[in-house]
């Protein structure tokens, strides 16, 4: 099993910045396509921003944070950051760190951190 704590998110006005780390521990050698998704109160969940695969820096944003939004890793720390600039209103959900297994076949969750902008 893979394991996920997930750092950094908090209350900030809008045009603020945060940065978010997603930890993983457990079985990290299965884990693949690594990155975050958000679910704003009464929405559905949404990409954030993902690595593309294991070992790659290629990566996958989410529309509305193209831009602002900047996904970055240490493998060495096995811990992913979210660096999230210009923040805005709608950027308030509880983001969640996500990966795949290799195979495609398993989904993991982190519990979430919970980041508010106020206007």
């Amino acid at each position: 099993q893979v394991q996920f704590v997930e750092s950094g998110g908090g209350l900030v006005q809008a045009g603020g910045s945060l940065r978010l780390s997603c930890s993983a521990s457990g079985s990290t050698a299965r884990v693949d396509a690594i990155g975050w998704y958000r679910q704003a109160p009464g929405e559905q969940r949404e990409l954030v921003a993902t690595f593309l695969n294991g070992d790659s820096d290629s990566t996958n944003y989410g529309d509305s944070v193209k831009g602002r939004f900047t996904l970055s890793r240490d493998n060495a720390k096995n811990t992913i950051y979210l660096q999230m600039n210009s923040l805005k209103p709608e950027d308030t959900a509880v983001y969640n760190c996500h990966a795949k297994n290799v195979a495609g076949t398993e989904d993991y969750w982190g519990k979430g951190t919970l980041v508010t902008v106020s206007s």
